[in-house]
């Protein structure tokens, strides 16, 4: 057994450190009100005990807090007394230097909490620890500087989470959908460089590329670009590749028709877009921006986005290509094709791919292949998503955060360009709980709560007001997001709908069963589930009309924070079964990962709440390997097409680095109650030694998970 110390180390677990702590406070009062050796040896036993049946590791608070309960039952109230003020005393110390302590921790990489934070991080690398020295830095100066003690007390407890406070000092916003077609056509600056407007596929493919970097290294969430802004480079290289032909053959004096210049010119054309599509493969995953990761990047896949005819013909070439290239995937250091976590690939089902016979059931099928090896694509069914979003289809930025729709001056719609202003999560599980079960109580919790996230909300939006485009030029005078002048504020963008600010969720499951007694997927609990998540979206509403700012609903993909939660839970209200007996709570909506239902009933129950989940939403299925039932991939594409907006399949792809097993690297607890991934051909644990590549919040994580997210993976039932 281990425990969490105060700078995040992780270190083995050490009784007589507690006995010794009593012992102390019991030697400062006079001996009549001392505790006896047996009673220090009984508080010793229950606070090991309590700390083992939490199979995690406990914090040194959880555990100082259980020994001051227990001096408090065996009422020597004068040794509490004197217990209690020497941790106040040690927490004023504590509190001068902790951001020295944090951030010497992270340079010894032995921080566990924020080693297991990020699954894209790698720790040990010098630009990750620069990126978290500065985001403790941030963090400090947010804290004591930049936000209300009531949300830093809010914060702290796991009622709300205030989500990226390490890059909250800085004027940055969330996450955006890159408008790669100003940037392309109309040229852009990258470094204080001029770009013009591309003369092939291939150069196209390489200014986005760097776009991207740049774009990254500029805002902390994810970005999203479209193939379609690329294709019609394809056109500018075959009408290049033709002229050349034409004057090779004729420097030649060769005498050839005009369908054989074609053909050659195609098979050109065929070549530069496989360079082009490696270029973006290979830049965007050996890219390393400055927040130490490889840009955090999707590409969306959408045949419809472009007229019939030539244009989409060469749009599915190249979705074709990306496709392939992901299916054979990246070489790892040992030289084996490994599953890259970025970029992320969003495919469109639409009517003319999605059943057999149809003009692009061909490329439908390379898809389905593609997630069976490679858990990617992603699934938006273009059917359901122009049901739900006036008409229109469109990719979501990173993970699942989607833009409300917007019509710009002149009446058109407009998805490109615009962004995300940033995001805080509402514990669902902590209304119930704190309610203690009496619903006209949880209403008014849940109200109560609602406020104190508005305001959360509005310091985010506060700290954009104001920011003035230099800082970004890339994003604000360039082309990414708009072409303001230099010195122009970006206020403008903050209002009307042109960008978005997320009212998270969480926990939805477990809130629903401690206030019902069942699972939201039950019947009679269900109609609370539905009336919980309008009330969510009422409140959004109501700001949105009081302030012109688009509030949305957004279901919160939870990494490291459902870990937080979970123990901030179990802290305030002990362990409650199937609602804080977890080490995790549940993302968004979500049907509990335990809960047995096949995949397509999972489907269309979620996608009731996807409707209730406009600023973002996806749902899974959890599938064993499937490269040998393909069919059944497609089965659940089309049941995906026909009942739900966004949906993604699960699988695994792993490898052994020391024995060289391809299988599912197994997740095993060991003699200190840790969740470890363990080879089951040689059992190697080194998690240097393998690459283990899961998806956990809509995204694949390839860097590995805290304690909670690790036990929620472990969990998960085949739902095929």
């Amino acid at each position: 057994m281990n425990i969490i110390k105060r700078s995040g180390q992780e270190v083995p677990f050490d009784r007589e450190k507690i006995a010794e702590a009593v012992r102390k406070a019991n030697r400062t009062v006079a001996e009549a009100e001392r505790l006896t050796d047996g009673q220090i040896e009984r508080i010793t036993d229950y606070v090991t005990a309590a700390c083992t049946k939490l199979v995690r590791s406990a914090s040194v608070e959880e555990i100082q807090d259980l020994v001051q309960t227990e001096i408090m039952k065996q009422q020597a109230y004068k040794v509490a007394t004197n217990y209690i003020t020497y941790r106040y005393k040690r927490e004023l110390v504590r509190k001068s230097n902790s951001t020295d302590k944090q951030i010497l921790s992270l340079l010894e990489c032995e921080n566990e909490e924020v080693i297991q934070e990020n699954s894209n991080k790698n720790p040990m690398v010098n630009s990750v620890q620069r990126d978290y020295m500065a985001g403790e830095v941030s963090k400090d100066i947010t804290r004591r500087f930049l936000l209300p003690p009531e949300i830093v007390e809010a914060h702290d407890k796991g009622i709300i989470h205030f989500h990226d406070a390490d890059y909250f000092a800085q004027h940055m916003h969330n996450c955006c959908l890159v408008n790669l077609e100003d940037m392309l056509q109309n040229g852009t600056v990258i470094s204080e460089t001029m770009i013009e407007k591309p003369h092939s596929f291939s150069t196209a493919c390489n200014i986005a590329t760097q776009a991207i970097a740049q774009i990254a290294s500029s805002q902390y969430g994810g970005q999203s670009i479209t193939l379609s802004h690329l294709a019609p480079f394809v056109q500018v290289s075959r009408d290049k590749f033709r002229a050349e032909v034409r004057q090779e053959m004729a420097a030649e004096h060769m005498d050839v028709s005009e369908e054989r210049i074609h053909e050659i010119a195609e098979m050109r054309v065929r070549r530069e877009i496989k360079q082009g599509v490696q270029m973006i493969q290979y830049q965007v995953i050996t890219l390393m921006t400055t927040n130490g990761q490889a840009p955090f990047v999707t590409v969306f896949m959408y045949l419809d986005e472009v007229p019939e005819g030539r244009l989409r013909d060469d749009l599915a070439m190249i979705i074709e290509e990306m496709l392939v290239q992901r299916i054979q995937g990246v070489k790892n250091e040992q030289g084996v094709y490994i599953t890259p976590a970025f970029p992320k690939l969003i495919y469109v089902l639409e009517e003319d791919n999605i059943r057999e016979g149809t003009p692009y059931w061909d490329l439908t099928v390379l898809a389905a292949k593609c997630t069976a090896k490679m858990l990617v694509p992603d699934y938006i069914s273009e059917k359901v998503m122009k049901k739900l979003k006036e008409g229109n289809c469109y990719t979501c930025m990173g993970c699942r955060s989607f833009l409300t729709v917007y019509r710009d001056k002149e009446g058109k719609f407009k998805f490109y360009g615009r962004f995300n202003q940033g995001v805080v999560t509402l514990n669902l599980v902590d209304v119930a709980c704190s309610s203690g079960g009496d619903m006209e109580k949880f209403w008014e919790i849940l109200d109560e709560r609602l406020e104190l996230c508005r305001r959360a909300l509005m310091c985010r939006h506060n700290r954009l007001k104001g920011t003035v485009s230099d800082v970004a030029p890339i994003l604000w005078q360039n082309g990414a997001l708009a072409r303001l002048k230099k010195g122009e504020k970006i206020d403008k963008l903050l209002y009307g709908g042109y960008s978005t600010i997320s009212l998270g969720y969480a926990g939805l499951c477990e809130c629903v069963r401690y206030m019902t007694g069942k699972s939201h997927t039950d019947p009679e609990a269900t109609p609370f589930a539905i009336r919980v998540m309008e009330a969510l979206n009422e409140a959004c509403a109501r700001w949105r009309k009081e302030t012109d700012i688009a509030f949305s609903l957004y279901g919160t993909p939870l990494e490291s924070t459902t870990y937080k939660f979970a123990k901030c839970l179990q802290d305030r209200f002990g362990i409650i079964p199937g609602v804080t007996d977890k080490n995790y709570i549940t993302n968004s909506y979500h049907v509990h990962v335990t809960e047995e239902i096949n995949a397509f009933d999972k489907l269309s129950f979620e996608a009731q709440f996807q409707e209730l989940s406009p600023g973002g939403a996806i749902s899974y299925v959890e599938v064993p390997n499937m490269q040998n039932n393909i069919p059944a991939v497609l089965a659940v594409m089309q049941h995906i097409y026909d009942h739900i907006m966004y949906a993604e399949l699960n699988t695994k792809s792993d490898y052994c680095q020391v024995c060289g097993y391809d299988g599912e690297i197994q997740i095993i607890e060991d003699e200190h109650h840790k969740l470890v991934w363990e080879c089951p051909n040689c059992g190697n644990r080194d998690q240097d030694k393998m690459n283990v590549a899961r998806r956990t919040c809509g995204y694949i994580g390839t860097q590995f998970w805290n304690q909670g997210r690790t036990q929620e993976i472990k969990e998960r039932v085949l739902h095929l």
